[in-house]
C-alpha cells in the first residue's frame, strides 16, 4: 500500500466533503450541511489513521473510536465536539418520523455547528 497516496486520497475526500457542506449551507439544506461536516472530519481522521497505523482505515463512522484508535489526545471539549459531530451523521441519515433533527437545524444552528466542525477540521489537518 502506498501510504502517501492513500493519505492524499482521504485528505482530498475530506476537503471535498467540507466544500459540499458549504454549498449545502448556501442552498439552506442545513441538516445535510452537518452530515457532510461529519464526513469531512471522519475522512481526515482516516487520513491520520493511515499515516499512524500504516494500514487502511476501518469502516467505522464513530469519530471518538477513530481518534482513540490513533491515540489522539482529546481534551474534554474536543471529545464532546466529536461526540456531537458523530450524532449529526446518525440524525441526518436516520431522521425520526417527526423530523426532529431537521427542524432543529435552523440557519443559525447549522452555521454555529459548521464553524465548530471547521475548527476541528483545521486542528486535525494540522496533525498531517
Amino acid at each position: 500500500m502506498d501510504i502517501q497516496k492513500v493519505k492524499d486520497f482521504w485528505v482530498g475526500e475530506a476537503e471535498e466533503a467540507l466544500k459540499v457542506a458549504d454549498h449545502l449551507f448556501e442552498k439552506q439544506d442545513f441538516s445535510y450541511v452537518l452530515f457532510f461536516g461529519h464526513l469531512a472530519v471522519e475522512k481526515l481522521l482516516k487520513a491520520l489513521y493511515v499515516i499512524k497505523k500504516g494500514e487502511q482505515a476501518p469502516y467505522i463512522h464513530n469519530l471518538i473510536r477513530l481518534a482513540e484508535a490513533i491515540e489522539i489526545p482529546l481534551a474534554e471539549a474536543r471529545k464532546d465536539a466529536l461526540i456531537k459531530i458523530t450524532a449529526f451523521n446518525l440524525e441526518s441519515r436516520y431522521p425520526d418520523e417527526r423530523r426532529t433533527f431537521r427542524k432543529k437545524c435552523s440557519r443559525e444552528f447549522a452555521w454555529n455547528e459548521l464553524q465548530q466542525i471547521k475548527e476541528i477540521f483545521a486542528w486535525l489537518k494540522s496533525m498531517l
